[in-house]
Formats: structure tokens, sequence, C-alpha cells
């Protein structure tokens, strides 16, 4: 049993038709036919969205998006409109609402990895690939991969697991074209975005992005390269051999599995309110990988 520990009732706003409750995210739909996207302050971990917030979680995850949206326009174009707050909408909504054109999204979620570490190393331990790749014997926990893979998987629903699917697979699924432009783009904008971190003293070990079709158009959609989609490691602290310090909800899922927590990740019960001390950290890594990666100033 998983999904929402207290699924919230989205906001109605005039003019506004509300589409999808996400784990972090609510989509809206306005009279133009355009996407309206609003990031919350939402935590999820272990496939529950918790009952606790991050304070400024939702604005750091947009304006994080939208600082490598520009980094990014050269390689892929992105879904961004507008960051005006549509008319009548509640004034916290202000920093974290994106107007996005609405695509024809591809069902498939991009992977990149860089570095071995999570469902890949499993993976490897077990057959030395990650979805179908031979990869060399030697590799532990935090390696650098020779080169970048594209490891993808299919999208799933609140409270389920992603499942991670060959290449062969994504081109039996959405055709070979779609398949390799996938591939191409996903590695292209890792590529880049490895290099642009790496500048600033972090390691992105991999990340996810979502695509969409704008007519014949592919288009980087939904978020990109935050804490929520992507492993950021501090270079400084890098050690292959075990598991590496990131910049991400890493507080949240260690209290999660503490005894102090009190939680049974086994059992069907709801995970537990976190305390203000996890709260704290949280929020503090969110905006520490915002400035670092940024170089500008959260206020």
């Amino acid at each position: 049993m998983s999904g929402f520990v207290e699924k919230p009732e989205p906001i109605q706003v005039p003019g506004l038709v509300h589409l999808h409750t996400g784990k972090v995210r609510e989509l809206y739909q306005n009279e133009a036919g355009d996407l309206v996207m609003v990031a919350s302050d939402r935590m999820s971990a272990y496939d529950w969205v918790l009952p606790t917030e991050i304070p400024d979680k939702g604005r750091v995850l947009t304006q994080l998006s939208l600082w490598w949206f520009d980094q990014l326009r050269d390689l892929a174009p992105n879904h961004v409109l507008s960051t005006e707050l549509p008319a009548g909408a509640p004034a916290d909504w202000a920093g974290r609402t994106l107007v996005c054109k609405s695509l024809k999204m591809v069902p498939v979620e991009c992977v990149a990895r860089g570095y071995l570490t999570g469902s890949g190393l499993l993976e490897y331990n077990e057959s030395r690939t990650v979805c179908g790749l031979a990869l060399p014997e030697g590799l532990v926990d935090g390696s650098e991969l020779p080169a970048p893979i594209f490891t993808p998987a299919t999208k799933a629903e609140v409270g389920e697991h992603d499942e991670n699917v060959s290449y062969e697979e994504v081109a039996r699924q959405v055709g070979a074209d779609t398949a390799a432009q996938l591939r191409q783009a996903t590695l292209a904008v890792y590529s880049r975005a490895r290099d642009i971190a790496r500048d600033r003293g972090i390691i992105l070990a991999d990340t996810k992005f979502e695509f969409g079709f704008d007519g014949d158009s592919l288009v980087l959609a939904d978020e990109v390269l935050t804490p929520d989609s992507s492993r950021f490691w501090p270079a400084d602290q890098w050690q292959p051999g075990r598991a590496q310090p990131s910049y991400d909800k890493q507080f949240v899922r260690d209290w999660l599995t503490s005894a102090e927590s009190g939680w049974d990740r086994k059992s069907e019960q709801p995970p537990p309110p976190l305390p203000e001390k996890v709260v704290r950290a949280t929020r503090q890594k969110y905006v520490e990988a915002y400035e670092r990666l940024t170089g500008l100033s959260w206020s």
C-alpha cells in the first residue's frame, strides 16, 4: 500500500480546469488550452507522498528548472510559455507556477546515468548490465561510467515504482525514430548539464527527463535537473565504494528508516510526520543545491 498519506483537495481558480494531482505538482488547463503547472512543497519518499511539507521546495524546484532551461535552450526547446501568475490565482502560487505548452507527452522516463548507483547498481551486481547495457567488471557504488548511458523507464502512477526497460522495449512502444530522438536528446542534455555542474563542484550522477511533441518537434518538459529528478553529489566528497552524500531528500529517507521514526517500511501503515529538524535540514539541502548550481542567492 502506498500513495498519498493525505491527498490534498485542489484549489479552484476561475478560468482554470484542474487536470491532475501529482506527487508534487497540481496540473491545470487555462482557457487558451495551455498547461498550468503549480509545484507544491510536498515531499515523496518510498512511494508515499508524506504528510509534512518542506517550505520553499516548490519554488526552489521551479526556479532551478527555469535556470536550467536557459542553459539548455540551444540544445533542446522547452515547454515554458510564461511565469506570470494566472488571474485569480492565490498569492502563494507566485514563484512556483509555470504556464506551458500543452504537448503530446512521450510515456517514457528518459534517464541518463554517468555514475553507477541506485537501481542501476542493483542490476549491475546481478548481471553486469544496466537496462541490458553491458558494463565493465570492477565497478562499485559511485563509480563513474566509461561514458554516459541512456537507461529509460516506464512512467508509474502515484504510489508505484517506475520500471527500468531496455532501449529495444522503448523502440517497440514509441517507434524506432522517436526512441532514437529520445536517446540522443537525453544524452546531449545530460552531458551539457554534467559539465556545468562539474564546473561548480557538483557531480551530476544521473537524472531523468520528460519529453513531448509539439507537432514534429521534440520538446523538453516538466521539471529539469532538480534534486527531485537528479542525483547531485558534492565533488569534493566523492568516494566510490560507498553511498555518496547528496543534495536531495536523503535526510528524509534516513529518518524514515531509522528507529526514531518507528515506521516499518514493509508494513501497510503510512509514514509518520517529519520532525522539524529533518524539515529544516532538507530545505537547506534544496537551497544549497540551487545556490551552488546557479551562483545566485536564495531569498
